[in-house]
């Protein structure tokens, strides 16, 4: 007599968050207590239940549904119930593969009550009808994802706030768009963070001044702020990359930029970032944090050549990765000794700058290109209170100098330009004129359509040439505007540095794109040659960056 098998049975509920619409009739607590009540009937042994709260039926990584498969395929339980298929699952082709491949080959029966599916009965009618019964669930799920999505971009396009938790810096508000508000507690962390960046300190350090001086990181004071201890594992610590979060976010702006990621599709939910020109931004949404000065300076110093590499003791020099060898275009290297000089609190060591290629290879492969720190730093200072001293003593008669340094010295075109562009729309009107003189002609006889044919040719000709020369004086004028501006921004920034003593870190990033040094010339006392490209101000001619890395 044959060994009766023992029914042992996992019972499996879902409940995904776009089921809680639908009520009741599909709650965890109703799923358990109709499959519940099918296994008492039926006298089998209920040995576990598995429940995913939650999750969707297109994402066959569940906690639960994985747990519930292991212990089908050791042989824990050999019957799994459901309610009906789509709370096993909604993808299409993953139900297919266990109810018609896993599960038979590990001995596992699988029933879905509503459904009228067993597999213990292959020949009836619903398993026939359960392909079909798949795809449309997962057309469901489809659908669902579909509609969802759009609900979420409507709210996004109207300025609402979708985030679970307001960006540290700000409370969520209590009207219908959750508009974030000014957390006076935090926002001056927020503020201090943006300048300490627009000063040159790179993340790292100001993540170890935000700890050195006490300040809770943003989980830390979330969880302090809902009286909760943390539920994750964590230092306690600001890092880089916190910092670097807050740095990179617009809502600081009073912009609300939302929609910057989404999944592949509605059955592969890898997290993809979109293009910025995908987001959806709403501009002026709330209040700002920063203005939008200190967050151009913060993508100055985040764009700019210069990484700002601290020294052992911490040090950043001003120059630090704003220097490049004229001729190889490696960056120029400080060196520091202490030789000669007596180490006390307020001592300074001597420092100079050598070309790196230099410095590695020798004199095979460049010149030293050797400078001190106090010659270069005398330059700089003295050449910034020089043009600051310009702008102050006659600041037209400045802006023209500037004018002529950004637009190299082409004055005198700028000044055709404008004078031809008038010309030019002068007699491109002139030209569309005969042009609808000739057609007039032709409809009243005066002129054969041979004669207007050549007529139309030559007019059309002319016109395309004004044309064309009409669209290069044009973006010139814009280019000759933008220098305008840019100038204007310079004339702003280093009239600040009139009386400057010293060189420090945030000028050089707020007036200085980057210096290159030209070797010694043979005779020692001859001058040589060192550029110095100011922000808004110069066009490297000589060495543009993108040379100087060839």
């Amino acid at each position: 007599m044959a060994k009766q098998t023992e029914n042992k049975v996992g019972i499996y509920l879902r409940l995904s968050q776009e089921d809680l619409r639908e009520g009741d009739s599909v709650s965890i607590d109703n799923q358990r207590m109709i499959l519940t009540k099918y296994v008492k009937e039926k006298g089998w042994t209920l040995v576990d239940t598995y429940a995913d709260d939650g999750w969707t039926g297109t994402d066959f990584n569940r906690p639960e549904v994985q747990r519930l498969l292991d212990d089908a395929k050791s042989g824990r339980i050999n019957i799994i119930v459901v309610k009906d298929l789509s709370r096993f699952g909604r993808n299409y082709i993953q139900v297919g593969q266990y109810i018609d491949y896993i599960f038979p080959l590990n001995n596992i029966r699988f029933i879905a009550l509503n459904d009228g599916v067993d597999t213990a009965d292959r020949n009836s009618t619903a398993l026939e009808m359960m392909p079909i019964i798949n795809l449309f669930n997962e057309w469901h799920a489809s659908s669902t994802s579909k509609k969802i999505k759009a609900v979420v971009e409507a709210n996004a396009k109207a300025g609402k706030y979708g985030c679970k938790q307001a960006a540290y810096g700000y409370i969520k508000g209590d009207d219908e768009k959750h508009t974030p508000i000014i957390n006076p507690e935090t926002a001056p962390v927020v503020l201090s963070i943006f300048k300490m960046r627009a000063q040159g300190i790179s993340p790292r350090h100001i993540a170890d001044k935000l700890n050195e001086d006490g300040i809770l990181n943003p989980t830390d004071y979330h969880y302090s702020r809902i009286g909760k201890e943390p539920t994750i594992a964590m230092r306690h610590l600001w890092s880089g990359a916190t910092v670097k979060n807050i740095l990179q976010n617009r809502i600081y702006l009073g912009q609300l930029a939302q929609l910057r990621r989404t999944t592949v599709s509605h059955k592969n939910h890898k997290v993809v970032y979109k293009d910025e020109s995908d987001w959806v931004i709403v501009e002026n949404n709330h209040e700002p944090i920063i203005t939008q000065e200190l967050w151009d300076r913060v993508r100055e110093v985040e764009n700019s050549v210069s990484n700002g590499k601290p020294m052992k003791t911490g040090y950043v020099n001003p120059l630090c990765g704003l220097m490049f060898c004229a001729d190889c275009g490696f960056k120029m290297q400080v060196a520091t000794t202490w030789r000669g000089i007596k180490k006390t609190p307020d001592a300074v060591p001597y420092r100079s700058y050598n070309c790196t290629s230099y410095r590695l290879f020798g004199k095979n492969a460049c010149d030293s290109h050797y400078i001190t720190e106090r010659c270069i730093e005398k330059l700089i200072v003295d050449n910034t209170r020089l043009m600051a001293r310009l702008v102050i003593d006659d600041e037209e008669a400045a802006r023209k100098r500037f004018l002529a340094i950004k637009n190299q010295g082409d004055a005198e075109k700028t000044a055709n330009s404008r004078k031809n562009l008038a010309a030019n729309q002068k007699l491109i009107s002139e030209l569309q004129g005969l042009i609808q003189s000739v057609y007039e002609d032709k409809y009243l006889g005066k002129i054969t359509e041979t004669s207007c044919g050549v007529l139309l040719g030559k007019y059309e000709t002319e016109l395309k040439a004004l044309q064309e020369e009409q669209a290069k004086l044009t973006a010139r004028l814009d280019t000759e505007k933008q220098n305008a501006e840019d100038v204007d921004k310079f004339i702003e920034r280093v009239k600040k540095y009139a009386d400057v003593q010293k060189l420090t870190r945030e000028m050089c990033l707020e007036l200085i794109e980057y210096i290159t040094i030209d070797k010694h010339p043979s005779d020692r006392k001859a001058e040589r040659d060192i550029h110095i490209y100011y922000k808004f101000l110069d066009k490297p001619v000589e060495h543009s960056l993108h040379n100087l890395y060839e």
